[in-house]
């Protein structure tokens, strides 16, 4: 083939990237809030996302799913999304009463961890049927 003949290569369009999500249900019991603790670090491992702010999201399922276990009713459903630039995690239960940030006593044992969502992640809020307690964290984009 002569170089007048050659034909540029056409673009291809970037393959779909693969989806940043899971969904997780178990029964409304305190062991299980390790787990969830468990399987969000390695999701977030997988989908590179590290350090400070790993361990904040970490901490932030934590919270939210002691919550659930501790005031909610039926079973505890996780899901963590992370379509791009924010990561968005909703744990819902059976209970219409929404999620309440209180101001908790200096001898208080707990209720600290909605304080601790709302100062950690960058929006935090509650469904309008109550039953859903989620927030959102900003992921900066990763530098080559």
């Amino acid at each position: 083939m002569s170089p007048a003949t050659a034909v540029a290569p056409t673009a291809t369009k970037a393959p779909p990237q693969a989806s940043r999500a899971f969904d997780v249900a178990f029964t409304s019991d305190p062991a299980f809030v390790g787990q969830a603790r468990l399987i969000t670090r390695a999701f977030l491992g997988l989908w590179k996302v590290n350090g400070e702010l790993a361990e904040n999201i970490v901490l932030a399922v934590s919270e939210l799913v002691t919550n659930a276990v501790e005031h909610g009713t039926g079973d505890v459903g996780l899901r963590v999304h992370y379509p791009d630039g924010e990561l968005r995690i909703e744990v819902t239960d059976d209970n219409p009463t929404p999620a309440e940030l209180r101001p908790a006593d200096d001898g208080d044992v707990s209720g600290r961890g909605l304080f601790l969502i709302a100062v950690l992640a960058r929006k935090w809020g509650v469904s309008n049927d109550g039953k859903t307690t989620w927030c959102v964290f900003r992921v900066p984009a990763r530098r080559p």
